[in-house]
C-alpha cells in the first residue's frame, strides 16, 4: 500500500485497528514533483517497522505472540506467510522527565544541523525519499512524524497486490487524511489501484465520498467493481479527467447517478469531465453502453476500447456524433468493426492523431482510404493483422498522411515492396515501422525505406525473407535504428 508516491500506512488512531496489506516500496525522483512510490508484496525489510517508536507506517506479521488485539509489543523478523497487518499509530509522545532529575551520564547534545531547517525545507526533502526511508524518518521525533503526514506528500495513493484488503486500506487512509479537513481529502488527486482483486464497490464509494478533488482514478484489473460504484465516483468527483477501468469486466457503462443527473441537468446537461477513458478488456461493453458513454462524456480526447469484442460499427457511429474532439482511438481486436466503422471514424477528420485497428479482420483498403482522405494529420496507425490491406491502401495512406511517424502493417501478406516504396517517398518523418510476418517484403523494399527515412528508429522485420546485406544497408543509413529480426546471420 502506498500513498502520495506510495506511503505505506494502515489503520488509524492508537493502534487498535488494523488493515491487511502486502507492502513494499519503490520510488521515482523528479525535481518538480513528489516521487511516486508503489506498494507491492516484495519488500521484506521490516527493520524500520518496529514498535519501539510509533510511526506512520507500522507493519507487523499477523498471529505472532507479541501481536494481540491489533497491538504490537516487540520487534520481530518472522516470515509473513499470509497478509501483513499495517497500523497507523498516534504521534510519538513528548518525553516527560522530572525537573529535579539530572542525567549526568548523558551530557546534553547540540542541536543537529538538519533540525535547524524550517518545516517547508524538511517537507521538500521528504518528498524525494522512498517510502521506507520516509518511515524511518517518521520514527525520529514528533516533529518529523507530523511532517511525514503533511498533506502535500499525499497527493497520490497507490496500492498493488492481489491479497491486499483495499477497501479497508482506503477507508483508513482517507480517514487519516481527513483529520485536518473533516470528511474531505482536499489534497488527494490520484488513486491508483492495480490488480487488487479485493477492491469492491465499497472501496470506490469511500473514494467518491472523501475525494471531491480527485482527478485521476486507475482501477485496472479490479474485476469486482460494478457500474454503480463507477457512477458514484464520476458523480461526486466533478474534476475527474482520467479514468482507467481496463479489465473491469462488470463495467458496461459510464454515466451519472440518477440523483446527480436530476440535480445537474439544468446547468451542466448531464456532462462528465472525463477526457481519458480506458475500457480495454471490458468484454461485455455493447453499442448501447458506448452510446451512453459518448452522450455523457463529450469531452473525451483519448478512448481505448481494445478487445471490447461486442462493439460494432453502430457503436462507433454514436461515438463520433457526440465526441468530436477525440485525438486517440483504439478498437483493436474488435472483430465486428469494418470499413463502415472506419468511415464513421474518418469524420473526426484532422483531429485524429492516433488510430489502432489491429486485428480488425473486416477492414480493407476501402476503410483505409476513408481514414487517409479525411484524417490528414494522422501520426500513428496500427493495422497489424488486417489482411485485407494491400499496396493500394498503403499508397493512398502515404500520399495523404505525409506526417505519419509510426506505422504497423505486420501480418498483412498483400503488402509488398511497391507499397513500401510509395511509403518511403512520401513519409520522410517515419520513425517506427513494423513489417512483421509480411511475406511479400524483400530486402529491396527495405533499402528504399532506409535511403529515404533517415530518422527511422525502430524497424521490425521478424519472420520476413530479407537478406543480411539489406539489414546492413538499413543499419548504415539509419544509425539510430533498432532492428528486430529473425536472421541469425545478422548481429
Amino acid at each position: 500500500m502506498g500513498a502520495n508516491n506510495g506511503k505505506q500506512y494502515g489503520s488509524e488512531g492508537k493502534g487498535s485497528s488494523s488493515i491487511s496489506s502486502d507492502v513494499s516500496s519503490s520510488t521515482d525522483h523528479t525535481p518538480t514533483k513528489a516521487p511516486k512510490n508503489v506498494a507491492t508484496s516484495e519488500d521484506s525489510d521490516l527493520s524500520m517497522r518496529t514498535l519501539s517508536t510509533p510511526s506512520p507506517a507500522l507493519i507487523c506479521p499477523p498471529n505472532l505472540p507479541g501481536f494481540q488485539n491489533g497491538r504490537g509489543s516487540s520487534t520481530s523478523s518472522s516470515s509473513i506467510t499470509g497478509e501483513t497487518v499495517a497500523m497507523v499509530h498516534s504521534p510519538p509522545p513528548t518525553r516527560l522527565t522530572h525537573p529535579l532529575i539530572r542525567l549526568a551520564s548523558r551530557p546534553q547534545k547540540e542541536q543537529a544541523s538538519i533540525d535547524r531547517l524550517p518545516d517547508q525545507s524538511m517537507v521538500q526533502i521528504f518528498s524525494f525519499l522512498p517510502t521506507n526511508q520516509l518511515c524511518r524518518c517518521a520514527r525520529v521525533c514528533r516533529r518529523w512524524y507530523n511532517l511525514a503526514w503533511d498533506p502535500r506528500l499525499w497527493r497520490t495513493i497507490r496500492l498493488t497486490g492481489e491479497t491486499i484488503n483495499v477497501d479497508r486500506a482506503l477507508k483508513v487512509l482517507t480517514r487519516r487524511l481527513c483529520q485536518d479537513t473533516p470528511n474531505v481529502c482536499l489534497m488527494l488527486e490520484t488513486v491508483t489501484v492495480s490488480g487488487c482483486r479485493r477492491l469492491t464497490d465499497r472501496g470506490l464509494y469511500t473514494i467518491a465520498q472523501c475525494c471531491p478533488e480527485l482527478r485521476r482514478l486507475e482501477v485496472s484489473g479490479c474485476y469486482n467493481i460494478s457500474n454503480e460504484a463507477v457512477f458514484d465516483v464520476v458523480s461526486l468527483c466533478p474534476n475527474l479527467e482520467h479514468l482507467d477501468v481496463s479489465g473491469c469486466s462488470k463495467v458496461t457503462c459510464i454515466s451519472l447517478t440518477r440523483e446527480a443527473s436530476i440535480k445537474l441537468s439544468p446547468l451542466h446537461g448531464k456532462q462528465i469531465s472525463i477526457r481519458y477513458l480506458d475500457m480495454t478488456d471490458c468484454f461485455v461493453l455493447e453499442d448501447e453502453g458506448l452510446h451512453t458513454i459518448a452522450a455523457h462524456c463529450t469531452q473525451l480526447t483519448h478512448l481505448y476500447l481494445r478487445r471490447c469484442v461486442r462493439l460494432t460499427d453502430e457503436g462507433l457511429r454514436y461515438l463520433v456524433i457526440y465526441c468530436t474532439s477525440i485525438k486517440e482511438l483504439s478498437v483493436s481486436d474488435c472483430r465486428f468493426v469494418s470499413d463502415f466503422g472506419l468511415r464513421e471514424i474518418a469524420k473526426l477528420e484532422s483531429r485524429l492523431r492516433y488510430l489502432s485497428i489491429a486485428h480488425c479482420g473486416r477492414v480493407t483498403d476501402v476503410g483505409i482510404r476513408y481514414v487517409a482522405k479525411y484524417c490528414s494529420k494522422l501520426r500513428y496507425l496500427n493495422a497489424r493483422g488486417c489482411e485485407g490491406i494491400t499496396d493500394h491502401g498503403v499508397e493512398y495512406l502515404a500520399k495523404n498522411c505525409t506526417k505519419l511517424k509510426s506505422l504497423d502493417i505486420g501480418k498483412c501478406p498483400l503488402v509488398s515492396d511497391t507499397g513500401l516504396e510509395c511509403l518511403a517517398l512520401n513519409c520522410f518523418n517515419l520513425k517506427r515501422l513494423s513489417l512483421k510476418s509480411c511475406e511479400s517484403i524483400t530486402g529491396q523494399g527495405l533499402q528504399i525505406v532506409a535511403a529515404n527515412c533517415f530518422d527511422l528508429q525502430m524497424l521490425n522485420v521478424q519472420d520476413c525473407e530479407v537478406s543480411v546485406e539489406a539489414l546492413r544497408f538499413v543499419k548504415r543509413h539509419c544509425k539510430r535504428c533498432v532492428i528486430e529480426h529473425t536472421n541469425p546471420a545478422f548481429f
